[in-house]
Parts: structure tokens; C-alpha cells; sequence
């Protein structure tokens, strides 16, 4: 078999650049390789699924702010029926004193990209929200539109389904093997035995990045970082309430008529998350969260946890910023790979810049080279600082 191009990982970046190679014009042969078809243990499906333009850095700005545009536009893209449950309740993060100076800068950042986002004191913040305790906060930085969250699994869906009057082959396999010839890859190899040539290959493995690239001989300082989400109920319903973040990196957001939170994974001794740990840490609930959420929403001292998941994200350890394009020697092979937690809102938008990458010989919508894998051979940090 052959294809012109070979798509490895099947899940929201994988699905999203297939879908744009076809939305672009690419006529050509393209297969896209899963090994878990299900998607039972995906970042894509696992994670708290939402959407922010509060991020550090423009281009990361610019890359969500195409997904909500297609959130805008979504029967006209995909079908009347189409439907992903996108909630607009904004984003809430909170800084004390001393991270006053970094969410600043990043509001600045924000504001000059046409992000709705406002910056309130503590005064104000009370003022708006007559719930939350501002305890050590000085300010906070609140989306009042362009952010909320959404069904991942309808989001996922919808493009897979998009994808199958497209001509494009789905193969459940895992890849064990990536040839290359010089500065180019020819093959992949895969778990049934079989092997398939292959014009370009695009590494859209998720927690698994790291792997696949290694084995075309290439170094990718990705690798899977375990996170938990807890669910829990309690008898107050904040209709306005934002995905709020407090100071110590703890999240909650409402879901229907539960809550959901996370973010209590401590720095140190964060490592690569064994491949088949998927057992929800529930400690972090009792002993780290509930205690913030209690302080920082005097109404959550009364809470029941319900139930939880843990799942994998692709982390990238030099900088917590994607790793978009392709090498530079092997020119063949391209990355999608390293998003550390915002992977599934920038999807469809690093589909679409790839897709014309490899169509019209450059990025025309989002120019997505500042993600260009040259600084990770240089070892040169282009660092998110807004990672949640």
C-alpha cells in the first residue's frame, strides 16, 4: 500500500488535518492510523473540554480564536444537526500579588488581539461574582465572550463523520516502525504486519508524540503527563459561574447540574505518566482541592464528590507550547504534537494551517512558524505561560 500522505493518530488533530486537506483541495491518497479507535483513553475525550483566548502569546491567541469562529459557524460547516453543547461562560483567572505583573502582561497580549477579556480588581471582582471570596487575590482576568466549554466527544464525532465521504482511509493499527532513507521518511510499519509507503507523514499522536517521532530517529520533548477530573455536586447552582482558576492552578467549572476541577497535580515529581495509568489519584481531591475550593467559594465547604477520570495529555517538556511543521532536514515528516492541555480547542485551526502547508506551500490563514520544530533542535524555549 501506498498514500500520500500518512496521518498517525486519528483522534481531533489528526481528524481536523485530514478534514482541511480535503477542505483545501489535496486530492491525493491519505491514510489515517488509530490504535484506539473508541478513543477510551485519548487526550481528545479525556480532557475538561474548553475554549480560552487567555493565553501569553499571540499566536496561541489566534489559534483558538479561529476554533471559536468554526464553534460560530458550525451548522454552516458541518450540517444543521451539528451540535457540540458549547457553553459561552467565559474564563476567570486569578492572580495574587505576585502574579499580578504576569497577568498584566498577558491581558495586554489579549486585548491587542481583539480578545474580549477585562481586567478587574478585587473590589470588582466581588462586585460581579457575589459568590467567589477574593482571599489573597488581587486581580482577575475574566473572558466575557470568545471562551466557555463544550461536548469533546461531539466535537471529535463531527469530524470524523465529515471525514468519511472524503476518500479517506481509516486503519486501526498501532505503528511500531518508521523507515527512512537519508533525509527523508519512505514507510510506516505497522502492528498487523502490514507496511505502508508513504509520501508525508504527520505525527498526530497526542501523549504518544514522543515515540512516534523517535522512531524515525528524530528527538520530540513530548511526553504523556497525567491529569485527574473530579465531578461533584453541591446545592448552590451559580448559573454565571466562568471556568474559574484560582491562584494555585486548581480549575472548576460548572457542568450541567454538577461541577467539574481538577489542576492539583504538583510540579515536583511530575513525569511521564506510565502508558497504562489511567487510576483516578483521589487524594488530590480530598487533600489539595476541596480545601481551595472552599476557601475560595465559601459555598463549596459543603461538597460530594460523584466520580472522576484520569487521562493523558501531550506535554511538552521544553516550553508547554505545540511543535507545528516540519523538521527542517527531514522534510517529509511533520508535527502536531506537544500542545500541554490546549491541544483540543487549537485543533481544527492547526488542521487548517497544515492542510495549507501542504497544499499551497505555506500557512495563509493561522502562520503557525513560531511553532517551528527549529527551536527545539536549538533548545530554544518559546514559552506559554498560561497553561492550565
Amino acid at each position: 500500500m501506498r498514500y500520500d500522505i500518512v496521518i498517525i493518530g486519528g483522534a481531533i488533530v489528526g481528524s481536523s488535518t485530514a478534514y482541511y486537506l480535503r477542505e483545501e483541495g489535496f486530492s491525493g491518497s491519505i491514510a489515517l492510523i488509530e490504535r484506539d479507535p473508541q478513543f477510551a483513553h485519548a487526550a481528545t475525550t479525556l480532557s475538561c473540554a474548553s475554549i480560552r483566548q487567555q493565553f501569553s502569546i499571540p499566536q496561541n491567541i489566534r489559534l483558538s480564536q479561529f476554533t471559536m469562529k468554526l464553534f460560530r459557524r458550525l451548522k454552516e460547516e458541518f450540517g444543521a444537526d451539528a451540535d457540540i453543547g458549547f457553553r459561552e461562560g467565559g474564563f476567570l483567572i486569578l492572580a495574587s500579588e505576585n502574579g499580578l505583573p504576569i497577568l498584566n502582561a498577558n491581558h495586554e497580549a489579549q486585548v491587542a488581539e481583539g480578545a474580549d477579556i477585562v481586567l478587574e480588581d478585587a473590589d470588582q471582582l466581588t462586585r460581579r461574582f457575589p459568590w467567589l471570596s477574593t482571599e489573597g487575590i488581587s486581580a482577575g482576568s475574566y473572558g466575557r465572550s470568545g471562551e466557555g466549554w463544550f461536548d469533546a466527544h461531539a466535537m471529535l464525532t463531527l469530524f470524523r463523520k465529515a471525514l468519511r465521504g472524503k476518500n479517506v482511509d481509516f486503519m486501526t493499527a498501532t505503528v511500531i516502525g518508521i523507515e527512512r532513507q537519508g533525509h527523508r521518511v519512505t514507510s510506516v510499519s505497522l502492528d498487523n504486519g502490514e507496511t505502508i509507503e508513504a509520501g508525508t507523514v504527520l505525527n498526530a499522536a497526542g501523549p504518544n508524540a514522543g515515540k512516534v517521532a523517535a522512531l524515525a530517529g528524530l528527538a520530540l520533548p513530548v511526553e504523556p503527563r497525567k491529569r485527574n477530573v473530579f465531578v461533584f455536586e453541591a446545592r448552590e447552582k451559580y448559573a454565571d459561574m466562568p471556568l474559574l482558576v484560582d491562584p494555585s492552578g486548581i480549575y472548576v467549572r460548572p457542568e450541567g447540574s454538577v461541577y467539574l476541577t481538577g489542576g492539583a497535580e504538583p510540579e515536583e515529581g511530575d513525569g511521564p505518566a506510565d502508558p497504562q495509568d489511567f487510576e483516578v489519584d483521589w487524594p488530590l481531591f480530598e487533600e489539595v482541592i476541596w480545601p481551595v475550593l472552599a476557601t475560595r467559594i465559601p459555598a463549596f465547604e459543603a461538597i460530594k464528590a460523584t466520580r472522576a477520570w484520569a487521562g493523558h495529555y501531550d506535554y511538552n517538556t521544553l516550553d508547554q507550547n505545540a511543535v507545528i511543521g516540519p523538521h527542517p532536514k527531514v522534510k517529509n515528516f511533520l508535527f502536531a504534537n506537544g500542545f500541554s492541555g490546549h491541544g483540543l480547542q487549537q485543533a481544527p485551526a492547526v488542521g487548517k494551517a497544515l492542510a495549507e502547508l501542504l497544499v499551497h506551500g505555506g500557512y495563509r490563514t493561522v502562520d503557525c512558524s513560531a511553532f517551528g520544530y527549529i527551536r527545539v533542535a536549538e533548545g530554544r524555549a518559546f514559552r506559554e505561560l498560561n497553561v492550565i
